[in-house]
C-alpha cells in the first residue's frame, strides 16, 4: 500500500452495481441449469427458466453496460483481436483444467478404487510439468511473444484429451501417465501468455481493467468446465452401474476437453498475428481518453 501505486489509471473507476448484479445474475442462472439439467431434463420448466434468465441477463449487459461512462465491462475491448482472444483462451484453458481434474479424481478415486494419497501421486506428473513450464513460458512470452507458448499450450492439451477420449488412457498406466505429463505441460504454458495478449497494445490507464477480465475469465472457466462436464458424465452414468459405465461415459467429456485445447491452439495462432496485432491499435487509439486540445478540437 505504501510503494505500489493503486492503478494507472487517473482516478479510481466509480463501482457499477447494475452491471455486477447482471453478470451474477447471468452466470448463476446458467450455472445452474447446466448442473441440473441432466436430473430434471434439458428441456423441464426449470432448466429453460433459468436459461432464460441467463440470456435476458445477457441481453440486459449488452444494452446497459455501453452507455456508462465507467461501464464493468468495457465491451470495446472486445474490439481487440488479442483481448478477445486472451478472455476466451482463459475460458477455454481453466475450463479444460477444471474438467480434467474432476474426471480424474472420480476416476483414480471412485473407479480404480485408489485413496486420496495414491491418487494424487497419479497426477502429480501434471502438477510437476505445470511447476516447470511457467517460468519457462514467462520467459518465452519476455523474449518472442506470447504466439509459441499458446501454440505449444493448445497442442499439448488437445493431445491430451486425446489420448483419454480416442486410446482409452485409462486402462493403460503408461498412456495415462503420458496424458497427465502433456496436460501439465500444455497449462504451464497457457498461463503467461493470457495476461500478456489481453493487456497487449491497451492504453495504460485500461491495463488494469483489462488484466481483471482476463483474470475474471478464468474462473468462469474452472465454474462452466466442473459444470458442463459433470453434467456430460451424469447424463451417461446410472448410479446403479456406476464404475462400470464412467469410462464410456466419461468419452464425450475427454472430447469436450480436447476441444477446450484446439480452441487455445487455434485462438493462439489468430490473436498472436500481425492483423491481431493491428486490431489492438485501434481499439487502444479509441480508448484513450480525449486531451484538452482534442477537447477544444472537437468542440
Amino acid at each position: 500500500m505504501r510503494y505500489v501505486p493503486e492503478s494507472r489509471a487517473p482516478r479510481p473507476r466509480r463501482p457499477d452495481p447494475v452491471g455486477q448484479l447482471l453478470v451474477i445474475v447471468l452466470l448463476g442462472a446458467l450455472t445452474y441449469a447446466i448442473i441440473e439439467a441432466p436430473a430434471v431434463g434439458w428441456t423441464s420448466p426449470l432448466t429453460l427458466a433459468f436459461a432464460g434468465a441467463a440470456l435476458l441477463a445477457l441481453l440486459g449487459l449488452l444494452a446497459y453496460e455501453p452507455c456508462r461512462a465507467e461501464p464493468l465491462i468495457d465491451l470495446r475491448f472486445f474490439r481487440s483481436a488479442p483481448f478477445s482472444g486472451a478472455t476466451v483462451i482463459a475460458v477455454c484453458a481453466f475450463a479444460s483444467l477444471a474438467g480434467f481434474l474432476f474426471l480424474s479424481t472420480l476416476y483414480l478415486q471412485d473407479v480404480r478404487g485408489l485413496d486420496a494419497l495414491h491418487a494424487g501421486l497419479w497426477m502429480l506428473p501434471m502438477a510437476a510439468m505445470t511447476f516447470v513450464c511457467a517460468p519457462l513460458s514467462g520467459r518465452l512470452v519476455g523474449s518472442r511473444g506470447p504466439r509459441l507458448p499458446l501454440l505449444i499450450a493448445g497442442a499439448a492439451m488437445t493431445l491430451s484429451g486425446v489420448l483419454f477420449a480416442a486410446f482409452e488412457a485409462e486402462d493403460s498406466g503408461g498412456t495415462r501417465f503420458a496424458a497427465y505429463v502433456l496436460f501439465g505441460l500444455g497449462f504451464g504454458f497457457v498461463n503467461a501468455p493470457i495476461t500478456n495478449t489481453a493487456v497487449a497494445g491497451m492504453p495504460r490507464a485500461q491495463a488494469g481493467v483489462a488484466a481483471a477480465v482476463a483474470s475474471t475469465s478464468r474462473q468462469i472457466g474452472q465454474t462452466l468446465g466442473v459444470a458442463v462436464i459433470g453434467a456430460v458424465l451424469a447424463s451417461g452414468v446410472a448410479s446403479s452401474s456406476y464404475a462400470t459405465d464412467f469410462t464410456e461415459a466419461s468419452r464425450p467429456a475427454w472430447w469436450i476437453i480436447a476441444g477446450c485445447g484446439l480452441a487455445v491452439l487455434a485462438l493462439g495462432a489468430l490473436s498472436s498475428g500481425r492483423w491481431a496485432r493491428g486490431t489492438a491499435e485501434r481499439t487502444a487509439e479509441r480508448l484513450k481518453p480525449l486531451t484538452p486540445t482534442d477537447n477544444a478540437r472537437t468542440t
